[in-house]
């Protein structure tokens, strides 16, 4: 006699709760529709639901463990107990955790893309985007059937659009659950069609949405605007609008996170002697900086807080400045001899200058 215990994998004091649990799991693992390709299947799908067979009925499972024989003959052989077994496991349901009737067919998810500037993305902006999608039918109001119809229960599958199918196998009869082929797993036929929709409850059309922009957002941010996307067939519920962000480029800032860079091209002179500047703000306005006398090429001067405000949360960014100072590459003749006479001062080596010819 096979062990049951270990044909489920549990404990010979397990409860009942945990027996139907491991049954649940190997039927679905070792059902034939599961493993189409493996003839062995069959066998084992047998062999779990014999073992439930008799655990899970206390008289049968107490004669099981005295050693006595326990007939479960008709487990195979009777279409209805094997049926009865199945739902009370699984329920009305399928097998593998489908439900009766199946849902409508959701609307699909529409992406669409939206431009804005870096102020926009920063601090938060409207704008209205344009796409193309199916909307509901308004001749039907997405029923799908024609004005004074209406959709009529399937005779197939008797409203649940589902249908059990039986097979035949080496070990009896095997009963499974199918969608109806009838009236695609809906429950409905519609027997009269809206001629503006065909019977599908939506129809494709140009459409427009307002969208709320978050501060915060960056290059690549996806917004999703619920139940703003193609309406589903015959009422189902509609899909998602995605908006997904495009920043357009600023020749004033780049961006890093939360961060805002800026280069400040500065001259020799400025760099050496110092001077007191303005720097734009992604905001409306300057902020007042002071370069202090030798500013290296390369240093950086932080503005807390005026960088990109945080997505969701507060606080914002800062705008970091970079000091790039500018080489001159022409001088006129009083240039060149001002800076001459610094070399000489300072001892530094420089080319000698050219000489002109005389005319």
């Amino acid at each position: 006699m096979a062990d049951y215990y270990e044909t489920l994998g549990v404990a010979r004091d397990a409860g009942a709760e945990e027996i139907k649990k491991a049954f649940r799991k190997l039927a679905r693992e070792s059902h034939p529709d599961a493993n189409p390709d493996d003839p062995s299947a069959e066998a084992r799908f047998r062999d779990v639901a014999e073992a439930y067979e008799v655990l899970s009925d206390p008289e049968r499972r107490q004669r099981y463990d005295r050693g006595d024989r326990v007939e479960i003959g008709d487990l195979f052989s009777n279409l209805g107990a094997f049926d009865d077994l199945l739902r009370s496991v699984f329920g009305d349901g399928s097998l593998f955790g489908g439900a009766r009737r199946q849902t409508r067919q959701r609307g699909r998810d529409v992406l669409v893309p939206v431009d804005v500037d870096l102020e926009g993305a920063a601090f938060g902006t409207d704008s209205t985007v344009e796409f193309h999608a199916a909307v509901g039918c308004e001749i039907c109001s997405g029923r799908g059937a024609a004005p004074g119809s209406f959709p009529e229960t399937c005779a197939n599958c008797g409203g649940s659009g589902a249908v059990r199918v039986a097979r035949r196998t080496m070990f009896g009869s095997m009963m499974s659950v199918a969608s109806c082929d009838q009236c695609g797993g809906t429950g409905e036929i519609i027997a009269d069609p809206c001629t503006e929709c065909h019977g599908r409850g939506a129809i494709e059309s140009d459409r427009t949405a307002n969208v709320e922009i978050p501060p915060g957002v960056s290059n690549g941010t996806r917004l999703r605007i619920s139940g703003q996307g193609e309406a589903g067939d015959r009422g189902s519920p509609s899909g998602d609008l995605y908006v997904e962000i495009r920043v357009r480029p600023d020749e004033r800032f780049e961006r890093d996170g939360i961060d805002l860079h800026h280069v400040l091209r500065v001259g020799l002179a400025q760099a050496a002697l110092g001077f007191d500047t303005m720097v734009p703000l992604l905001e409306s306005g300057d902020a007042d900086l002071k370069i202090p006398p030798g500013t290296q090429p390369g240093t950086m001067f932080r503005l807390s807080g005026k960088g990109v405000p945080r997505l969701g949360r507060r606080g914002r960014g800062d705008l970091l400045v970079h000091v790039d100072v500018a080489v001159p590459t022409e001088l006129d003749e009083e240039q060149e001899s001002a800076l001459r006479a610094y070399a000489e001062l300072t001892g530094e080596e420089v080319t000698k200058a050219k000489r002109k010819r005389k005319r």
